[in-house]
């Protein structure tokens, strides 16, 4: 009996003792990085440094234009003031690709150009292009109600 309330007491002085004490203090920051060996060190993979080109790099290329227009300006804007209209365009093909139907026109000026549906020149914008026809939806002013115009391959 008397080993019996010997332990209870132990027991009871070590509930005891934990109750009252603070809790410990958080273990500090490792400083040190452990060594190759040790458990749960694992090696950063290598740095990939970039590759020298194979080749020599290309030279600046400068544009002169010479008197031809601008290949990136809107044919709209270029044109369609100076009296480039669609009616004085002609169908010359039509070509079928992945991307859908090209319309490729002539210019007055002998000039081709390539549209595609939804592109503008001179005073229209293309609607449809079909087998053998590239039809155009013109406004003679702004602000006023289109009308459409259609352009038939010639089959001589």
């Amino acid at each position: 009996m008397r080993i019996r309330g010997l332990a209870a007491l132990g027991l009871a002085g070590l509930l005891g003792g934990c109750a009252g004490a603070p809790p410990p203090a958080p273990a500090p920051p490792r400083t040190a990085t452990p060594g190759p060996g040790a458990p749960g060190n694992v090696a950063a993979p290598p740095v990939a440094m970039p590759k020298e080109p194979e080749h020599p790099p290309l030279l600046a290329v400068a544009y002169e234009p010479k008197g031809r227009r601008d290949p990136f300006a809107s044919l709209a804007a270029s044109e369609g003031a100076k009296g480039f209209t669609v009616a004085s365009v002609k169908l010359v093909g039509i070509v079928e690709g992945r991307q859908g139907r090209l319309a490729l026109v002539e210019a007055p000026d002998g000039l081709g150009y390539i549209l595609r549906s939804g592109d503008l020149i001179g005073d229209g914008r293309v609607v449809e292009i079909g087998r053998d026809n590239l039809t155009f939806a013109v406004s003679l002013r702004p602000g006023m109600p289109t009308t459409r115009l259609v352009l038939r391959l010639r089959t001589e």
